[in-house]
């Protein structure tokens, strides 16, 4: 069985406007991120994660479209994708958390009013917290308490919780008036 050029233009032509469509929108996304980053100042390392999951799903359209330009048929690739997800539905089932992390870290990218170096109250019944940002992560955030502590808390949990957004200013002079008051002798 011969390979000729001939016999499979047409999938050849599809394959590279499939190729050029989607790594143009690909340029176009991570333009639009990077300049939405900077307006509402995000960190550079913050939106490469974000770039991280446009890539992700640019290769993922590229291997879907060649597959379907190549000619598996519909049908069998009906059967293939859904035992793919099938078994990675029993994988996340067990871990629903990890999707559900990666999704609110998307989320907090694009609307959380809050940024790394503002001071955040958590409230939260049965664990509050409170903290400066230090970090935010495709998981979790990462908050550096007042007795020293670093915590993470977990993405979805943010987007359950509220969540009181205290100005780095009055942190600071909170703790300086802390740390007065223990150098008062006492009565």
């Amino acid at each position: 069985m011969e390979f000729h050029i001939s016999q499979h233009y047409v999938q050849l032509i599809e394959s590279v406007v499939l190729l050029i469509i989607l790594l143009i929108l690909r340029l176009i996304l991570n333009k639009g991120v990077k300049s939405y980053a900077k307006k509402i100042e995000r960190l550079e390392h913050r939106t490469g994660l974000i770039l991280k999951h446009v890539d992700f799903a640019t290769i993922f359209l590229i291997i879907f479209g060649l597959i379907l330009i190549w000619g598996v048929e519909f049908k069998d690739l009906g059967v293939v994708m859904s035992s793919v997800f099938a078994v990675i539905g029993i994988g996340f089932f067990a871990q629903w958390s990890i999707l559900s992390n990666v999704t609110s870290g998307v989320i907090m990218f694009f609307t959380f009013p809050y940024k790394i170096g503002d001071y955040i109250k958590i409230h939260d019944k049965e664990a509050p917290c409170e903290g400066i940002i230090e970090d935010i992560k495709t998981f979790h955030i990462i908050l550096h308490t007042q007795n020293n502590e670093i915590v993470t808390y977990p993405n979805s949990m943010m987007l359950q919780k509220g969540v009181s957004i205290v100005k780095a200013e009055d942190f600071y002079e909170h703790q300086e008036t802390d740390k007065n008051l223990e150098k008062l002798p006492e009565d």
